[in-house]
């Protein structure tokens, strides 16, 4: 199933011709350490929130595939994970995931903060790549957090840090630069078809994105440890025949009996607090009225179980 929505940013809503010879399309990798603003970006290129943001790292976890489409071409992104050493089976996947997309796209997104500092978490990113031949275009973002002059000096600093093809200071957060991002793109995207039709936005199921809305919740509102050994299952998602009402019924998983009962909090307040932020987000997604039922179950040590992994849709072998 495929989400859709109607936002063309700064461009036309015209049927794209994709025969006529100056159509550019490609896939693009969007790369960085955790909390970088990767997210937050490629929500903002799209117009529309598809991949989860906190301040909290392993926010994203699996590699999420959104499409910007204008009359010029049309680009599709992949947020991965964000590259840092693994911790555990959990971290080795989105480890796998990160770097193994860097040789499956036409063109690779790097984003990185503005400062001038480098260091052990982008030095590992340089690393990595160096081993890349796929175009690299450095993103420096969160500019409308430091001053014009800061800016220069974080060009400055990693124009000299490997072989990029363009640098582009941006704000994820109020989009400042971001039409010029899109430009820069497609300047290095190869002429090609249109994968997409003019609608679509991700080719994540909708089941998944609702998971990954009440994980973010979850993110946000629990203690800092937490969150980092918790995965969603939606048991059951069903529109009602009658009413336009669609039923959720979905599964928190935790890893300690401690932790279950943080997560629910004293007389529910806590799992109520998730489930009511969870449904509005799930509410303007779908464009419907949610009745969301949340449960929170105990597996043990399951970011380190193969099987359990795989049942919670995280396959590395994919």
């Amino acid at each position: 199933m495929m989400v859709r929505g109607d936002h063309r940013k700064g461009e036309t809503q015209n049927m794209v011709d994709t025969n006529m010879k100056n159509y550019k399309s490609g896939f693009v990798a969007i790369i960085g350490r955790p909390n970088v603003g990767k997210s937050t970006l490629m929500n903002q290129l799209i117009g529309q929130k598809i991949a989860i943001t906190s301040s909290k790292a392993q926010t994203t976890r699996n590699r999420i595939q959104t499409v910007y489409t204008c009359d010029r071409g049309q680009i599709v992104f992949l947020d991965t994970p964000g590259i840092n050493r693994a911790k555990n089976k959990l971290g080795e996947y989105m480890l796998k995931v990160a770097e193994g997309t860097l040789n499956e796209v036409d063109l690779v997104m790097w984003i990185v903060e503005a400062t001038t500092f480098i260091g052990a978490g982008e030095r590992y990113i340089i690393d990595q790549l160096k081993r890349v031949k796929t175009p690299i275009i450095v993103v420096i973002n969160k500019i409308d957090k430091v001053s014009d002059e800061d800016v220069f000096k974080a060009i400055d600093t990693y124009k000299n840090a490997c072989d990029f093809a363009e640098i582009v200071p941006v704000s994820a957060l109020n989009g400042s630069n971001t039409d010029e991002l899109i430009d820069t793109l497609l300047k290095y995207l190869p002429y090609g078809p249109q994968y997409y039709d003019e609608d679509t936005i991700t080719d994540q199921p909708e089941r998944q994105i609702v998971a990954e809305l009440i994980r973010e919740q979850a993110l946000r509102q629990l203690d800092k440890e937490i969150p980092h050994g918790i995965a969603v299952v939606v048991d059951s998602m069903k529109e009602r025949t009658e009413g336009g009402i669609i039923d959720i019924n979905a599964t928190i998983i935790c890893e300690r009996d401690s932790h279950k009962g943080i997560i629910i909090g004293k007389q529910g307040s806590m799992l109520k607090k998730i489930g009511t932020h969870s449904r509005y987000g799930m509410e303007r997604l779908l464009d419907a009225k949610v009745n969301l039922k949340l449960w929170v179950k105990v597996k043990k040590d399951w970011r380190d179980t193969d099987t359990l992994l795989k049942n919670f849709g995280y396959h590395a072998d994919e």
